[in-house]
């Protein structure tokens, strides 16, 4: 298994830097559960918008681990809610979520003023991302 490096990173934002649609898989009673959802690639995480009361989120709380899964890639990782999308501390991401998830953030799905809208974020562990016939075993850990 291979660091980060500036390839695999190259081609990581290419794939999954704008919105992309990833299943996620969390475990509920021992049992994994998994759902699709738009994530965006940024800096080794994922992040998802989605809402502190969803069955994810109180899953992730229980238990961490999680895992996903989408156009040729595989990874392994710990879902983390870093706070409401309203957070002066998630100004930036949440800019950056707009930008990726442009097509759609506006179309009234998304409530902005409930302060249970939250940025999930999956910290990468490990992955394997395919890409022209190559296979590419990473570790994201710094």
């Amino acid at each position: 298994m291979e660091k980060l490096n500036e390839v695999t990173r190259g081609l990581m934002v290419e794939r999954f830097g704008g919105d992309s649609v990833i299943s996620l898989a969390t475990v509920d009673g021992g049992k994994p559960v998994v759902r699709s959802v738009n994530g965006h690639y940024s800096d080794g995480s994922f992040y998802v918008i989605t809402h502190a009361l969803s069955n994810k989120m109180r899953q992730i709380a229980v238990c961490p681990s999680v895992a996903i899964c989408g156009d040729w890639f595989t990874a392994a990782g710990e879902g983390e809610n870093i706070g409401s999308v309203g957070a002066p501390e998630n100004a930036a991401m949440l800019a950056e979520l707009r930008a990726a998830f442009s097509e759609w953030i506006d179309n009234g799905h998304t409530d902005f003023s409930d302060p249970n809208t939250c940025i999930l974020r999956v910290r990468l562990r490990s992955g394997t991302l395919f890409s022209h016939g190559t296979r590419y075993d990473i570790d994201f850990s710094a």
